[in-house]
């Protein structure tokens, strides 16, 4: 009579089961967190990529942006200089607007020394200023030209133009009065002592601006 076959046991079946489902899920979950690990790499270098690409595109702008203001401004020169003309306008250049420019400045400087001159008391008309008797008998300064003609003639020690060593005596005065501010004033810095320096300089006696001041005021009450 041949063996009767029991079968396998249900309880390790079972148990069998449950721990090939907790390898299959342990395998899972690995295979699941080294696929986040990769995305979340490809996810940060694309956010760098992306990060560098707006920030070079803002430069474009910017640099795009200055480039359109400085064409602007250009054209609205142009337009100013050619304003008013009938006929067709020639072609201004931006050396032509610099040098239009550096005109200006040089008119406003010219208009600034009139002004100095005038608070100094050297514009002169007939009532204000004496004939210069031994020279020009039958003159008299009746505008700004005038008197700096006049008093250059009766007085040729007068600088009449103190500007052009403006800056060597600038650097003179700097070089002793500098390092006394120093001394006084240690805890200063170089920019604020500077800032001192240049405005003891306006009042300075050494200043060639106070220097012609003082001597033209000096033949103004010499000729009254």
């Amino acid at each position: 009579m041949p063996k009767k076959f029991t079968g396998e046991n249900s309880k390790a079946v079972a148990a069998r089961a449950r721990k090939d489902g907790a390898k299959e899920e342990q395998a899972q979950k690995k295979q699941k967190a080294t696929e986040d690990a990769y995305w979340a790499d490809d996810d940060k270098n694309a956010m760098k990529k992306q990060a560098r690409k707006e920030e070079e595109e803002k430069k474009k702008q910017e640099a795009q942006r200055r480039k359109e203001e400085n064409r602007k401004a250009v054209e609205d020169e142009m337009k100013t200089l050619t304003q008013g003309k009938s006929a067709t306008p020639a072609k201004v250049t931006q050396a032509t607007i610099l040098q239009r420019k550096e005109q200006e400045k040089k008119e406003a400087e010219k208009r600034a020394l009139e002004e100095k001159l005038a608070a100094s008391k050297i514009i002169a008309s007939p009532e204000n200023l004496q004939e210069n008797l031994n020279l020009v008998e039958e003159s008299s300064a009746r505008n700004l030209e005038d008197a700096i003609a006049l008093l250059s003639t009766a007085a040729p020690e007068v600088d009449l133009h103190p500007e052009k060593r403006m800056k060597a005596s600038y650097e003179s005065y700097a070089e002793v009065n500098l390092p006394i501010l120093k001394e006084q004033n240690p805890t200063l810095r170089l920019s604020q002592l500077k800032q001192i320096l240049k405005k003891n300089w306006l009042k300075a006696p050494e200043n060639p601006i106070n220097m012609k001041m003082a001597a033209m005021a000096a033949v103004t009450a010499n000729s009254d």
